[in-house]
């Protein structure tokens, strides 16, 4: 398990010092593997969550139960995130991302033979686990490998692969029937695929703060004062991208659409993700490197960005008193939340990988992803409850609360940088 050592000029993540942002030589392999591994899961994921929710409401279980469910993954994510630097210290991070791919290929087999509703939580929370140590180090590796005139292409490329991720499970579930065996089977394959595909990952250097970075809950504290912006970005970012998009399948049904329809709006959102990532991320490349610097220097650049996708995000949000009426208004607003919360997220994760490298990087993401993944257990908790109990003026009032006070923190929110050199 050991791997090869950096290059001196990593030791900014250490020193604070002006580097040159190096990628290791085997880098374009790392992230060939890294991308299509996450690819084969996440389609296999997302076709999973809508898939076990029609189950669930099949069988009679309540709209807040299912919600509750689907928040259990993401107190997996959330419960694991902390610990993800501290895991990479002591494995190094190919061990690691080889363990996060294989542990949910257990989990989809617990669901295939088992009916219990008990186990089913189990199984989603080790799920959620394994999804965090995984969605951390993707995340970090591909900022860090990416050189610094192209890491918003290759972040926005990244997560917009995710996004079509969004997009082909859904489709895939209602092209295979959600009432069939077949899509368990076929989701615990796509699992397996990405697994074997996660082999492929060549030795990852050494992070020259591998033995000096704060780990587990210290190293996320040092990282979210250093950031406290991100936790806006992330938050708003994971409610309306992730978060809503899980219950989507069941504001559809609220709204009186079929099974197929409601869980196809899981699609409209995850396509909104996949038409607005890339650009958002070449335009903070650009932005970057105006030699005018008209909007500021590339840090300000982001946060324009940013603050023009949490209106967005707001904008949509208003629209929906009128969806109880014109239920096909339900496909856009859902595109415009995925699209503007993932944005969002690329952003931030440009942001923290243009100053960071190693552990460092894995702390800082980490803070961005428990963010994201807060709003992600909120939302579906929160909304299906609302959804259930209030849905016509309860859960446009909890959209609009999130939308409106992310949009004005950001508005606040200061572009200075908070410490130390950029690396591009």
């Amino acid at each position: 398990m050991s791997e090869h050592p950096l290059p001196p000029q990593h030791a900014q993540a250490v020193t604070g010092t002006p580097a040159t942002a190096t990628v290791p030589d085997r880098a374009p392999l790392g992230l060939f593997a890294i991308f299509g591994s996450t690819f084969f899961q996440l389609v296999g994921y997302f076709m999973l969550m809508p898939l076990l929710l029609l189950r669930m409401k099949g069988d009679g279980v309540s709209t807040a139960l299912a919600g509750v469910f689907v928040a259990t993954g993401w107190l997996g994510v959330f419960l694991m995130t902390p610990f993800a630097s501290a895991i990479t210290q002591r494995l190094g991070r190919r061990p690691s991302l080889w363990l996060a791919a294989f542990v949910p290929v257990l989990a989809i087999t617990g669901f295939l033979f088992s009916d219990s509703l008990v186990l089913w939580f189990l199984c989603i929370l080790i799920e959620g686990m394994a999804a965090g140590l995984r969605w951390v180090l993707a995340e970090a590796v591909v900022a860090e490998f990416s050189p610094a005139h192209q890491r918003g292409r290759n972040v926005g490329l990244f997560e917009t692969m995710v996004g079509t991720t969004f997009v082909l499970g859904p489709v895939m579930l209602a092209w295979v029937g959600a009432q069939s065996d077949t899509a368990l089977w076929l989701a615990l394959g796509l699992t397996v695929l990405g697994l074997c595909w996660s082999l492929l990952i060549p030795r990852v250097p050494h992070a020259a703060d591998a033995h000096h970075a704060k780990v587990g809950i210290s190293g996320v504290w040092h990282a979210l004062r250093a950031h406290p912006l991100i936790m806006t970005v992330g938050f708003v970012g994971g409610f309306f991208e992730s978060g809503l998009t899980s219950i989507l399948p069941l504001y559809g049904l609220a709204l009186g659409l079929g099974a197929t329809a409601a869980a196809l709006l899981v699609s409209a959102s995850g396509l909104g993700s996949a038409l607005m990532m890339l650009p958002a991320g070449l335009l903070a490349d650009r932005l970057a490197h105006d030699p005018q610097q008209r909007w500021g220097d590339a840090r300000a650049a982001r946060l324009v960005i940013m603050r023009v996708c949490a209106l967005i995000t707001l904008i949509a949000t208003l629209v929906i008193p009128f969806v109880a009426g014109t239920p096909w208004l339900a496909a856009p607003v859902a595109f415009l939340w995925g699209g503007a919360g993932g944005c969002l997220y690329t952003l931030a994760m440009i942001d923290i990988g243009s100053r960071e490298e190693g552990i460092t990087l894995v702390n800082s993401t980490a803070v961005l992803v428990l963010s994201y993944t807060l709003g992600g257990v909120l939302a579906p908790a929160l909304g299906a409850a609302a959804l259930q109990w209030a849905p016509t003026l309860g859960f446009p009032a909890l959209l609009l609360l999130v939308a409106g006070l992310g949009w004005w923190l950001l508005r606040r929110g200061d572009s200075a940088p908070s410490e130390g050199t950029p690396r591009g």
